[in-house]
């Protein structure tokens, strides 16, 4: 999976979690639009420090930090929708984004771990 297909699509996936964070804000939601917006932003953030990973052990080990964001981030999505916050279609919609960015994290951790042998 190239990195640059990665790196894009956290992002834009991290401007739909903020888009989704303001809109829960106005709804005066703010527990879970917090932890939200912190887990679905750091998915990107260190798939971005990743680029500058001191070693092939720093680039697997912040790969696998987004990893465990993005599953957190599934939570969050989850029980927003659970919780009547969110339709069935923003949640499929989202869902789907965050876990086509878990398989290509897995996707790439696993490479990554195969070149170190």
């Amino acid at each position: 999976m190239s990195e640059s297909k990665l790196r894009t699509q956290s992002m834009n996936f991290a401007v739909s979690i903020i888009n989704l964070v303001r809109k829960l804000k106005d709804k005066r939601e703010s527990i879970i639009s917090n932890q939200i917006g912190r887990s679905g932003t750091s998915i990107g953030a260190n798939i971005r420090e990743a680029q500058y990973a001191h070693g092939k052990a720093d680039f697997i080990a912040k790969l696998q930090i987004s990893l465990k964001e993005a599953n957190e981030t599934g939570y969050w999505l989850e029980l927003l929708y659970k919780t009547n916050y969110i339709t069935e279609e923003e949640y499929k919609n989202l869902e789907t984004a965050c876990a086509s960015l878990r398989i290509m994290l897995i996707s790439s951790i696993n490479t990554a771990k195969e070149n170190i042998k």
